[in-house]
């Protein structure tokens, strides 16, 4: 993205003082809601982030004015200043989030867009939360950690935000790296880096540019359906600390204490453990019709056994299969957005076309597409 933009803004709103952050959207490659159950997730950060000029103001007020939105907000740095914008929300959030931890940011003003398609499942809202503490961590010398940074963002979306978000995607903001995917065990944070560069495979998202309403609330019901299971699985196993800990076989011990709806959520989350890892196998050894396979279980799975699918995006993942794609998968929350698609390059101009026939047809839309190039997370822009 080009800021000139944004700091001609910046100028022409506060000065011509400023430094310029950025931070990525992310893809997942597999590893669906497994995050806020303990699992491994594989994500990486893209080239689509957001972009703020910052600068200190001298005050205990924030002036932001959001580019996307054209709209200024102004607020203080205590609870009761809380800016009444769902958008300002993200930023009032890390300010305070950074205080509970005994850190003093101080007041500044900031001009901030993005080019993270908004509700397209690539975490906009992570990388909003990662671009603004990277930037005062760094303006303020507040010497605050990576992997703290991003629990900086997750716990705004907790408390300010309203979802009850796992880790991955503010983990893969902060920490992403050009050409790499990132394995990460939510458990215990521990990450490596794989190499990503499938040759003669071009990944790409079809966005349904639907996002159905009930998405927030049926992601925190999900949640509370993994943590009852997992609850009833620990009475029996000790060692259980996360869903992601149990087998199928202690799954089946509890089947009859909890409900057919808990069940298959949590049936859900232990087979994708097994996908991420399977997944990550394949690709030291460039076996990606064993990558697409699992992708394809995953769909399967976050459609009919955690349901968070909808007919636009097993649309899009049917005509991917009819059109020979090596995976597919819907990405990201679910209930619309996008599915993420490994395409051979000599399929990719035929699928695209098709996809956007098809779903013209039924829906009265094309999807839109984006290509993705796997890139670095936070930082400062000279």
């Amino acid at each position: 993205m080009d800021t000139k933009e944004i700091k001609s803004k910046f100028n022409s709103l506060f000065g011509n003082e400023f430094r310029v952050y950025t931070s990525s959207g992310r893809i997942n490659l597999i590893g669906e809601h497994t995050d806020y159950n303990g699992g491994f997730v594989f994500p990486g950060a893209i080239d689509k982030g957001i972009y703020a000029a910052i600068n200190p103001n001298g005050t205990d007020r924030i002036r932001a004015y959001s580019m996307d939105y054209a709209a200024m907000s102004e607020f203080g740095m205590t609870e009761a200043d809380a800016p009444k914008e769902a958008w300002a929300r993200y930023i009032f959030g890390v300010v305070r989030e950074m205080q509970k931890r005994g850190f003093e940011p101080k007041g500044f003003d900031t001009v901030f867009a993005g080019d993270v398609p908004l509700g397209a499942g690539m975490s906009s809202s992570a990388a909003l939360e990662s671009t603004f503490a990277n930037a005062l961590n760094d303006i303020y010398n507040l010497g605050i950690d990576k992997f703290e940074l991003a629990r900086i963002g997750q716990s705004t979306e907790h408390n300010y935000c309203g979802v009850k978000c796992g880790i991955m995607d503010q983990f893969a903001s902060i920490f992403g790296k050009e050409g790499h995917l990132m394995r990460l065990n939510c458990a215990t944070m521990e990450f490596e880096y794989f190499p990503f560069n499938p040759k003669g495979y071009k990944v790409v998202l079809l966005d349904t540019v639907v996002k159905h309403e009930l998405a927030s609330s049926a992601y925190n019901k999900r949640r509370e359906s993994c943590e009852n299971a997992c609850a009833h699985i620990k009475a029996k196993h000790q060692k259980v600390n996360y869903l992601s800990d149990a087998t199928m076989s202690m799954l089946d011990e509890v089947k009859d204490e909890i409900s057919n709806e808990d069940y298959m959520r949590a049936k859900y989350v232990i087979g994708e453990k097994q996908r991420v890892l399977d997944v990550c196998a394949a690709l030291e050894k460039g076996d990606y019709e064993t990558v697409g396979d699992r992708m394809y279980g995953t769909h399967y799975g976050m459609s009919k056994e955690y349901e968070v699918s909808c007919e636009e995006l097993d649309y899009l993942n049917d005509i991917a299969k009819e059109c020979g794609v090596t995976g597919s998968r819907v990405m990201g929350g679910g209930f619309g957005g996008c599915t993420i698609n490994l395409v051979k390059e000599g399929l990719y101009d035929k699928f695209i076309a098709t996809a956007k026939e098809k779903f013209n047809a039924r829906f009265g839309h094309e999807p839109k597409v984006y290509n993705v190039v796997i890139s670095d997370g936070a930082r400062r822009l000279e």
